[in-house]
């Protein structure tokens, strides 16, 4: 049975270590936090951090910042940020399943990326961990590949003849991970969140393959600027609408501690 191990996310981030060659989530993380609560002086946990690029926003908009990786790689990339952009954040190496913090001492625990390289079993135990170190009345915010999507297909092919950089990976509904926030840890659903990707799957995916002939394509493509802007408006205002929670290769829900 394939699984997604360390070994994979060591030579993950060891080929990724220079970011401006890794694609952003844009600002999703922070201007969905601070749709549900203020920032500012709030103590918040990432989980499986990898870049950190999620959270260092978050530490710049005043909020006491933890980032947490089991991979070297990845700690080391952190801490290189950090200390380049001279960002106040707090970096520890440690294990998901066993967080080096007391109970409820976090206003927010987020991942982005985290929960689908893992089966259910450890996923569950992965929220109960998460929920431990949440405060009650604080928010768990968790973003996932979306099941419904040209991605998944290609994501499993992959897998099936073992090429995927991750070993193994799954995906969710957004009613399936709903479900089971509510169902099986009793969080109260607050905000749901979907975005299409920029650039397209088509693009990235083609960026990837001329990359192992040795043409580096742009990161973003320069496309005409008035087609750009049209089709940013168009996310933006189609981002938190069920077609687009539902359509978009992933989506995030942000869940209460009560």
């Amino acid at each position: 049975m394939r699984v997604s191990e360390r070994d994979h996310w060591e030579t993950f981030w060891q080929e990724k270590n220079n970011l401006a060659t890794v694609y952003s989530n844009a600002d999703r993380i922070i201007r969905n936090l601070s749709r549900v609560i203020n920032l500012k002086n709030k103590n918040i946990l990432e989980v499986g951090a990898g870049t950190g690029r999620d959270s260092f926003p978050l530490a710049l908009a005043g909020a006491n910042v933890f980032q947490l990786d089991y991979s070297v790689q990845s700690l080391q990339i952190m801490k290189k940020v950090a200390e380049d952009e001279n960002i106040p954040v707090k970096i520890l190496g440690g294990d998901t399943f066993k967080l080096p913090f007391q109970n409820e001492t976090f206003d927010v625990v987020f991942h982005q990326g985290l929960l689908e390289h893992f089966r259910p079993k450890d996923a569950s135990l992965l929220l109960q961990e998460n929920i431990r170190v949440l405060k009650k009345g604080g928010y768990l915010l968790i973003d996932v590949p979306q099941r419904y999507h040209i991605y998944t297909l290609i994501k499993h092919f992959l897998i099936a003849i073992n090429k995927w950089f991750a070993g193994w990976e799954r995906e969710f509904s957004h009613s399936e991970l709903q479900k089971l926030l509510v169902e099986k840890f009793d969080q109260k659903i607050i905000h749901s969140y979907g975005e299409w990707m920029y650039p397209s799957l088509f693009y990235r995916a083609t960026r990837e393959v001329f990359r192992k002939f040795g043409i580096l394509l742009p990161l973003y493509p320069k496309l005409f600027p008035p087609l750009t802007n049209l089709r940013k408006s168009v996310r933006n205002y189609f981002r938190d609408k069920s077609i687009t929670i539902n359509s978009s290769l992933s989506f995030g829900i942000i869940s209460k501690k009560i």
